[in-house]
């Protein structure tokens, strides 16, 4: 089932979190207004963003972006949006458990993505990855010798499984 229309919050200069919604959005050809890319006379930018984001929505407030207003809805996090959207957009199966399954995935995926980021910020997401440099290639180091493996050995074995 596919709804009227969406609109994503998501920084628009930064690649992040919100790339995964834009990519289901796409993916599923929903139409969507990506706000904050949206030139400010036309009711986007980043001011329509902090508008939603500081309370002047009727739910309850976002922490950050990326998030998703749907009618009335306001959604927030990233794997939260996509528990909402996939079954919406036909892009998970109707069975319970797999829905979950697909969720499951999405949830690995972030924690993966955070440890991604944690690696290039490793003491503050404050301050710029300049002033961090050391300590980002030291864990850097470690997360490719040690999390990277995990992740892909485990999203292999997912693969294989599902050629079963």
């Amino acid at each position: 089932m596919k709804d009227k229309g969406y609109e994503l919050f998501y920084w628009p200069t930064i690649q992040g979190r919100g790339e995964f919604i834009r990519l289901a959005l796409e993916e599923a050809g929903a139409p969507y207004i990506d706000v904050a890319r949206l030139p400010e006379g036309q009711g986007g930018g980043v001011k329509a963003l902090m508008k939603v984001m500081h309370g002047t929505a009727a739910t309850l407030e976002p922490f950050s972006p990326p998030f998703l207003r749907s009618g009335d809805l306001v959604i927030a996090q990233t794997t939260n949006i996509l528990l909402f959207l996939a079954p919406r957009l036909d892009l998970v199966p109707a069975e319970e458990a797999r829905r979950l399954e697909a969720h499951q995935l999405q949830l690995t995926i972030a924690d993966c993505a955070s440890e991604v980021h944690d690696a290039h910020h490793p003491i503050a997401s404050s301050l710029y990855y300049e002033d961090q440099k050391e300590e980002a290639k030291r864990r850097a180091k470690i997360f490719r010798a040690e999390r990277i493996p995990k992740f892909l050995g485990y999203f292999e074995r997912v693969l294989a499984h599902g050629k079963r």
